[in-house]
């Protein structure tokens, strides 16, 4: 009797097991597919809102997943897919293997392919951005080269060579997407146009990312095995980073305290800081970011700002940063300052080497109000920084030599851009104006400037 008990409660016990795996078998399968084709075919706009919040879709712990692949396609900015377990690179066709996958039948392989760049909105950028292929099966090639960490795959394409968009497509997301979904791992990073002069540029970056070398997507032809894959950099937005959508709550702090990490300033001077760039201890340092004439926003009256600064009290240094200027010594010029003064531009991207409490004022041309509170603003006061903004008048814009003082574009910018940040309205804002700085009106912002920068260099030296 009891031996029949005991094998009828195992028939039930069986068929209620098998009962649960049917049902929870095909909402497995379908969360897959439905993660996978996700905004497939859709036309990608800039979104209504840079600010706005997105749940991040947290990386789940590779011991308990099945061997598969994943695809978040939810994002206004960017794509990702992963590899849970063991895969196989062939760099010759930009293809990683999933080895063994228990998801996919040889018959019927999964295949996923994205282009790992954070603006997957615009559609005249991402197709030059190489495609990067995930696939089931059925066989993998033979691997070469054995690693132990991880693979992050990226591209440096599309905006690279701008030193804004260098960080705000580039390093930034490289940061949030290591910190959510290899947190304290090492990992390997596989880049796709990984040039000469961006990996000699950016070594001390890439280096605190990655200990290992480079997989350079272009130009490898051996295959590397590694125990899994991301493919794709998260974005929160322009310039920025958000708290609450990242698993450890990272901030643009952190961010920040990276780049002193990768460039060694953990001491009060940088050793083989430039001699042309040393200054006396007794008045705060000010650098006056300038541009090159012919690009757009040049300050007309750059010698007269400068002379008027040093009246104020500041010990003034004028920065014109090159292409094949060595990032650490940009590093040691802008980390020993007390204070940063620029016309909206990218070489105001290195306000992210200002220590936290510095100065910063970026000066705004007309039209320029909105790209220069999301590209430099935000990430300011994110960071510290004392921001400081000087927007100028109609008087101090060469556009007014082009235009009617009441046309609408010199009247309200704002109207006249309306909604779009188009190639037209960019060329007027960006390329064809210039700046003269009305020096009676600016010496009240440098007053205070100084103010506050002097009280930084007695606080921090």
């Amino acid at each position: 009797m009891k031996k029949r008990d005991s094998t009828c409660l195992a028939i039930v016990v069986f068929f209620l097991v098998f009962q649960l795996y049917l049902y929870l078998s095909p909402v497995s399968r379908m969360n897959v597919l439905r993660s996978t084709k996700t905004s497939q075919g859709r036309k990608h706009r800039l979104p209504k809102s840079i600010n706005k919040r997105e749940t991040l879709t947290p990386p789940f712990p590779q011991s308990t997943q099945a061997k598969e692949i994943n695809c978040d396609r939810t994002h206004n900015f960017y794509d990702i897919c992963s590899i849970n377990g063991p895969t196989v690179l062939d760099p010759t066709t930009s293809t990683f293997f999933l080895m063994d996958p228990t998801i996919s039948t040889p018959q019927k392989p999964m295949v996923e392919k994205l282009r790992p760049y954070p603006r997957k909105w615009e559609s005249f950028t991402m197709p030059r951005v190489k495609e990067v292929a995930l696939i089931s099966g059925p066989s993998s090639p033979k691997c070469k080269i054995q690693h132990k960490a991880p693979a992050l795959v990226f591209s440096a394409g599309g905006y690279t060579g701008n030193f804004f968009h260098d960080f705000n497509d580039g390093f930034i997301p490289l940061f949030i997407t290591v910190n959510s979904v290899y947190p304290n791992q090492d990992v390997v990073l596989v880049i796709s146009k990984a040039r000469d002069w961006w990996v000699s540029k950016y070594t001390e970056i890439i280096h605190t990312f990655s200990k290992f070398p480079i997989i350079d997507l272009d130009n490898d032809n051996t295959t590397h095995c590694l125990p899994s894959a991301s493919v794709g950099m998260i974005s929160h937005g322009f310039m920025t980073i958000d708290p609450k959508l990242t698993p450890n709550s990272i901030t643009f702090t952190h961010f920040r305290a990276f780049l002193d990490k990768a460039y060694g300033q953990n001491q009060t001077q940088n050793q083989n800081y430039p001699s042309k760039f040393k200054h006396s201890k007794s008045r705060p340092i000010l650098v006056l970011a300038s541009r090159s004439v012919g690009v757009g926003r040049v300050l007309l009256n750059q010698n007269e700002v400068k002379l008027e600064a040093e009246k104020i009290g500041f010990n003034v240094t004028v920065f014109e940063p090159r292409t094949t200027t060595p990032l650490k010594e940009s590093y040691a010029l802008i980390n020993s300052s007390h204070a940063m003064i620029g016309i909206h531009g990218a070489a105001l991207t290195h306000s992210l080497f200002l220590r936290p409490g510095s100065v910063f004022v970026q000066v705004v041309p007309l039209g320029a109000e909105w790209v220069s509170q999301v590209c430099f603003e935000k990430s300011a006061k994110d960071m510290g920084l004392v921001y400081m903004e000087y927007r100028i008048k109609a008087e101090e814009s060469s556009l007014i030599e082009k235009y009617d003082k009441d046309d609408m574009m010199i009247k309200d910018p704002v109207a006249y851009r309306g909604k779009s940040w188009s190639p037209e309205v960019m060329s007027i804002y960006l390329k064809e104006q210039n700046v003269k700085l009305d020096l009676v009106r600016f010496r009240e912002y440098l007053k205070e400037m100084y103010k506050e920068a002097k009280k930084f260099m007695d606080k921090e030296g």
